[in-house]
Formats: C-alpha cells, structure tokens, sequence
C-alpha cells in the first residue's frame, strides 16, 4: 500500500533515527502528510518499518490529537476549548461553525471540505477564542471573521 517513494522517504528517516522507534511520530506525520489520515494497512506497514508492533505504534497515533485514524476534511478546523477560550466566548464559535457547516463537533462535511474537532488550548489565550485550521491559528473569532476565513477555505 504504501508507494515506493513514500517507503523510501520513511526509510531513510528512520534510518537517520538512534533507534527506528524514535522516528514513529514523525513518520505517522509523514504517511498522513501523504494520505490524509492513517488507515489500518497504512499503520500496519509503518509499524513494520519501525520494528513496531502495529499496537504499539497504535497506543503513539492515538495518544495524540493531531493524528488522525480515519478520513478527515481537507480543512480541519480544531476549536480551542481551553479555559480562557471558554471564558471568551468559544461556545459561539463552536455553535455558529456547527451551524454554518451543519455538522457536529467529531463530523465532516458530506463534501469532504472541512472537519470539525475540538481541541485543548492552543496557546492564543490573549487572543481568545482561537482555532486552528490545518496548523495554522486564528484569533479573536467572530461570526463575521469565520465567515471570511470560510470564505477564503473555499
């Protein structure tokens, strides 16, 4: 399953690591980078590589919010639900981005556009409510400024 170019991009990588295991995260990073999210078969051949059993590269992939195991929107939109976003209005983003994309915190878009997830703090307490899009934080969120970031994510 996994393409020869992205096989020998990981190989390489591992072998640039003291011991295979410490290049895991980077390499789910790497094969989601690639295919959106890392399926059964694509763990299982990465966990290979790494001299991993498939659960124990499991246990890594799902200790963290970032890795996705199932197919994701092309956009990830992952609300801040840290205490100052809390307290700065995050549930009026999260509602109108539910009610704007008309799906729930966990979905994605019929279109495959966008996936909404909530998310521990992100760091822009001084410019709450925040969230992050595919990586890259807003702040200070409004209805009209997630119109235009929805806008521009079209």
């Amino acid at each position: 399953m996994l393409p020869e170019d992205v096989k020998t991009s990981l190989e390489r990588m591992i072998a640039n690591a003291d011991r295979p295991q410490q290049a895991a995260v980077d390499a789910i990073f790497a094969v989601q980078e690639r295919f959106g999210y890392l399926s059964d078969e694509l763990l299982e051949e990465t966990a290979r590589l790494l001299r991993m059993t498939p659960l124990e590269l499991e246990e890594i992939a799902t200790f963290y919010e970032f890795i996705f195991r199932r197919p994701v929107g092309k956009y990830v939109l992952h609300v801040c639900d840290g205490l100052v976003c809390w307290i700065q209005e995050h549930q009026t983003v999260l509602d109108y981005l539910r009610e704007k994309l008309g799906i729930g915190l966990g979905e994605t878009t019929p279109d495959m556009r966008f996936t909404l997830l909530p998310t521990s703090c992100l760091g822009y307490c001084d410019r709450a409510p925040a969230l992050m899009v595919n990586r890259k934080v807003y702040g200070e969120l409004t209805p009209e400024r997630l119109d235009r970031l929805l806008e521009v994510l079209k």
